[in-house]
């Protein structure tokens, strides 16, 4: 605190108050920061804070609403005695931008607490505020290397919202700055993390590279970037009946595939994942192009006011943002609460499974996704299938103590193997694997009455897809964008915007006839009681063209090349019905690759 004999009164007062609120600001996001923030002071759920548990939806909520309170009077307060703070403070447009960066923070913690992509928004405005109005500038000229350090991350910040966000444009513009930042930052002072943030570098445009599947072009030959998040126009259809009674609460998603790209604890599958399983933000529905800033000019949206009177968020406005309950839960959530956990130990996985079965509302169901390399067992005489086919690997720690090397009769302790799920089947569970050893869950039985589904990924894929494995596995593709996993397996690198609209209508004719012959045919009730869910729906009915689509492609003969469900879903009367296969064939034809696809029915006759 600086306080010098030149202050009056009035001027000492609002330094002291000043530096009182930047204190208790800092103290209260720390808290945050435990819980939150890696090494690399990036994202993710990964060890949970004593003090925040990250599981759960009432411990946190009152902590992040004091958090909340103090940014709103210490951004007002400095707004309000700017002047003042300038000349007897000394006030720096860095330290300004450095509040600015942890409102960012919050937004987008509480986007990770939430789901709801209306936070991720605001977080992209403060982000976005601080670069067009070039807060961390002149921090090169303080010489101080942590300074830089903080500027660095923000950029890394940044770019994980715009890339969640699809301001593809944007982030390859925050590459360059972020590669300009870097040189200067390791030029300037030789850090030890030097190696550490060229790898950041290369693991973001390694990512951007990796998502670029496929690339739809404008008539100028620009590629467009779109969005997958449900809107109302991406909706399934479907005939309402009453067994239809659950809804999609809790979701856990799991990502350890060891060569797939990632970006800050975020790999391919789990990004595609993520945006599957959410809306699109209210006021963006139309919105399915990306919006990124043309260059030149600054999004500051809804901070042109809040820069210059108030703040974009009210003061508490994550707390009161819906209709609350007994003060604790909200009424209704636009996304269900996912958890995102890369590389987590078993003991993580079963906690934050606990947390999520535990926070279930009545009519609720839990959804497991897990995208991870298989573990795989030695026994010849399998007698417990919950345990003796294998699993899945959760994390990267495989040591095995010297009796476990020596004696088959031991099990891999860092699996996540069938039977450890079957305490979670007391209440209605949704199961998506995506992994090398999937079919092991096929096993699972429902002792406890409860709606069980079980959707797997095929177990292999042909080999001229192997080489491309570590871009996304095929069978996440398949549910987060089917046209683009269509157009993959069907070598189809480029699509016009124009080709890419009408072939859409192709899918969406094939979801609205699958949903029609879900709800009509001989089917468990297990899905039935599902598919009243958007989102869960959505992804069955991917899962159906998913799997027509393999079984007709000439590339993938063979049971293992294709995905299995449990409990099984109707051959004749859905996945292999006339109606869906013609779809199929007419979107080839469409794109002009008829060839990839066999009908068995003509073969048989010729």
């Amino acid at each position: 605190m600086v306080i010098t004999a030149s202050m009056d009164e009035h001027e000492r007062k609002i330094v002291i108050e000043f530096c009182h609120l930047l204190e208790k600001s800092k103290q209260l996001f720390n808290g945050l920061r435990r819980s939150y923030i890696n090494p690399n002071g990036l994202l993710l759920q990964n060890i949970a804070s004593p003090d925040l548990p990250q599981y759960g939806h009432k411990q946190w909520q009152a902590y992040f609403g004091r958090t909340f309170d103090i940014y709103t009077k210490l951004w007002k307060f400095q707004q309000q005695h700017r002047q003042i703070l300038d000349s007897k403070y000394g006030l720096k447009r860095w330290q300004i931008g450095e509040i600015a960066s942890k409102i960012g923070q919050l937004y987008y913690h509480y986007y990770l607490r939430t789901s709801e992509t209306n936070y991720l928004n605001e977080a992209y405005s403060f982000y976005a505020a601080i670069r067009g109005r070039a807060y961390y500038s002149r921090a090169a000229k303080e010489d101080r290397s942590d300074l830089m350090v903080k500027k660095l991350r923000y950029y890394a910040r940044f770019i994980v919202v715009c890339l969640l966000l699809k301001k593809m444009k944007l982030v390859r513009e925050l590459v360059v700055e972020l590669d300009k930042q870097i040189v200067d930052y390791t030029s300037t002072y030789e850090p030890d993390d030097q190696l550490e943030w060229s790898l950041v570098l290369e693991e973001i445009k390694s990512f951007i590279k990796s998502d670029s599947v496929i690339s739809v072009l404008h008539a100028d030959s620009n590629p467009i970037i779109l969005s997958h998040r449900l809107s109302p126009l991406t909706t399934p259809p479907v005939e309402k009946a009453p067994i239809m009674n659950l809804s999609l609460q809790e979701i856990l998603i799991i990502g350890n595939c060891s060569d797939q790209v990632k970006f800050s604890e975020l790999t391919m599958d789990m990004f595609r994942m993520l945006q599957t399983l959410e809306r699109e933000p209210q006021e963006d529905f139309n919105h399915i192009y990306d919006a990124s800033p043309a260059p030149g000019r600054t999004p500051f949206t809804t901070l042109s006011v809040s820069f210059k009177d108030k703040p974009s968020y009210k003061p508490g406005y994550p707390m009161v943002s819906g209709c609350q309950e007994n003060g604790d839960r909200p009424l209704k959530r636009e996304n269900p609460h996912k958890y995102l956990l890369y590389k987590p130990t078993l003991s993580q996985v079963l906690v934050f499974l606990a947390s999520g079965f535990k926070e279930l509302p009545p009519n609720g169901a839990l959804m497991l996704y897990i995208s991870a390399d298989g573990c795989f067992c030695n026994s010849k005489h399998p007698e417990d299938m919950g345990y003796d086919l294998g699993g899945v690997h959760t994390s990267s720690k495989r040591e095995v103590d010297a009796l476990n090397k020596k004696s088959t009769q031991l099990k891999e302790m860092h699996c996540l193997y069938p039977g450890d799920l079957y305490p979670f089947t007391r209440r209605p569970l949704f199961l998506v694997i995506d992994s090398d050893n999937s079919f092991v869950f096929q096993h699972m039985p429902r002792y406890f009455g409860q709606p069980l589904v079980i959707l797997m990924s095929p177990q292999d894929i042909p080999a001229p897809f192997i080489d491309h494995q570590h871009n996304g596995n095929l069978f996440t593709l398949f549910l987060h964008s089917p046209l683009t996993a269509f157009c993959y397996i069907c070598n189809i690198m480029t699509v016009p915007i124009h080709l890419w609209e009408r072939c859409q209508t192709f899918i969406d004719r094939f979801v609205t006839e699958a949903s029609r012959l879900f709800t009509r045919c001989r089917i468990d009730p297990a899905y039935l009681q599902f598919f009243g869910d958007d989102f869960l729906r959505l992804l069955l009915l991917r899962y159906v063209f998913c799997d027509v689509v393999l079984n007709l492609h000439r590339s993938f003969k063979g049971r293992h090349f294709r995905p299995r469900s449990q409990p099984p879903l109707p051959e004749m009367e859905l996945l292999e019905h006339p109606a869906l296969k013609h779809l199929v064939f007419d979107l080839a034809a469409h794109l002009e690759v008829r060839t990839h696809f066999s009908d068995p029915a003509v073969e048989l006759m010729d």
